[in-house]
């Protein structure tokens, strides 16, 4: 279904950057969920940048390429003679591609990488979902000639280009940059847009469902088969935990739909522990189904050294996805169900997409989540919730998720009172348009691209 459309990627330019300053002398690896484009852009770039290339697909290859990789690979005049009579495309030294696809079903071949890139003839790009799990990589050496790079679900400005819009993220940066309004009529049109990448997500194939089709119910069907995908998944690869895994899945929507989206573990049972789904949750984050978000129990610019690890949040990875998981139960979603949603019409939890899509956003930007909670039972006035927590010129930067256009930010004023010295600018993220008001900085929701 993608590649009937063009999906522009801004990965494309990493790619482009690695290709003219490696000259081949490392390969690179690209990070992904299932789904989120990652062959389609390896082959686009194949097309556009080499001569020819080659796509070893080792989720479908066949027996006779995988005796290559076995028994060929100390000779490579051999090893890649067969490799394009096999494929039907003749390789050109610096001028040719091999594209190692879905690298984690076979570990040999990336831990043959070392001795290929090597060699120096051609360029490679492995491609792959689940890659540090003790699965993919058990047995084998990882090169170290191997860059890795992450693909995320298309992020806002992505989504425009795909509808066509050239022009809007330039003009948000911009006032971003100023902390200028961009006026009723402009911010209008954003949010509109805005609410339909939230409900449509960043999900190549849905986003093509729905630009092809105008058409939600069209874009859902997508999401529905990634959901099912994953589920699949779970039951083939997570070794011995998928029980685990399939419970913290099918429970994402119901934590974060609470007013504390904290990940509450005795929900999937009264005698769990955290230490207990450890495994389970670094298997969706690894698989960058989820986006793990923790509790910065000290907020300094080392906001990993003061991590506490029992309390987290758990955001799916991409907010369509979490749509169409979260109405599930409603047996299908309709075209006039999505747009009561983005009319603002239907009671569904809004505040769960809202700070959903920031994490969303803010992981696409290359931050690791953070949030900072603090609970006291002798006085709840000293309590304190920031959604999440960036880093920016050696500063905290605590950033708030409001849902509704009235904003209240109590427990900014106290963080901000709290750790002052500490903290850059402080950020509420709603859905009214650009204001600064006692240091604080008010930005539409879709400004986290700018963060």
């Amino acid at each position: 279904m993608v590649d009937r459309m063009h999906i522009r990627r801004k990965t494309y330019d990493l790619l482009l950057d690695w290709k003219n300053r490696s000259k081949g002398r490392t390969a690179i690896l690209i990070d992904g969920a299932r789904r989120v484009g990652k062959s389609y852009l390896a082959e686009e770039f194949g097309k556009k940048e080499y001569r020819s290339f080659i796509t070893i697909n080792f989720a479908h290859t066949t027996p006779a390429v995988r005796d290559i990789f076995e028994n060929d690979f100390m000779d490579l005049d051999l090893f890649f003679s067969k490799l394009s009579v096999l494929n039907g495309v003749v390789l050109y030294r610096r001028e040719s591609l091999i594209i190692f696809d879905e690298v984690q079903r076979f570990p040999k071949a990336r831990e043959l990488i070392k001795f290929l890139v090597a060699d120096g003839r051609y360029d490679y790009i492995e491609t792959g979902s689940l890659i540090s799990i003790k699965h993919s990589v058990r047995e084998i050496v990882i090169p170290s000639e191997e860059e890795h790079i992450y693909l995320h679900p298309l992020d806002f400005e992505e989504f425009l280009w795909a509808l066509g819009d050239e022009t809007t993220a330039c003009f948000i940066r911009d006032r971003f940059e100023k902390l200028e309004p961009l006026g009723n009529a402009v911010h209008r049109k954003v949010m509109n847009s805005f609410r339909q990448y939230m409900l449509i997500g960043g999900m190549p194939q849905a986003v093509v469902a729905y630009v092809e089709s105008k058409d939600f119910e069209v874009a859902d069907r997508a999401k529905k088969m990634i959901l099912d995908l994953y589920r699949q998944d779970i039951s083939k690869f997570a070794d011995g935990y998928e029980m685990k895994v399939t419970s913290i899945f099918d429970r994402i929507p119901a934590q974060l739909s609470k007013r504390e989206k904290k990940f509450n573990i005795t929900s999937l049972s009264k005698d769990s522990r955290t230490r207990n789904y450890e495994d389970a949750f670094m298997w969706l984050a690894d698989g960058m189904i989820i986006n793990q978000c923790f509790n910065a129990t000290d907020p300094t610019v080392g906001l990993s050294m003061n991590l506490g690890l029992s309390s987290q949040k758990c955001y799916m990875a991409d907010t369509g996805l979490l749509v169409t998981h979260a109405l599930s139960d409603s047996g299908y979603m309709d075209n006039y169900l999505y747009k009561s949603i983005l009319l603002d019409k239907l009671n569904i939890n809004e505040g769960m997409l809202m700070e959903n899509v920031v994490a969303q956003m803010l992981r696409a930007r290359g931050h690791r989540l953070f949030f900072y909670s603090r609970s006291d039972s002798t006085d709840r006035k000293n309590n304190m919730e920031i959604d999440f927590l960036i880093k920016k010129n050696n500063k905290i930067c605590p950033v708030e998720v409001k849902s509704s256009a009235y904003v209240q930010h109590s427990s900014l004023d106290k963080f901000t009172g709290k750790f002052g010295n500490r903290l850059g600018r402080a950020y509420v993220l709603h859905t009214k348009d650009v204001s600064v008001k006692d240091n604080i900085v008010c930005i539409p929701i879709y400004m986290a691209m700018c963060l």
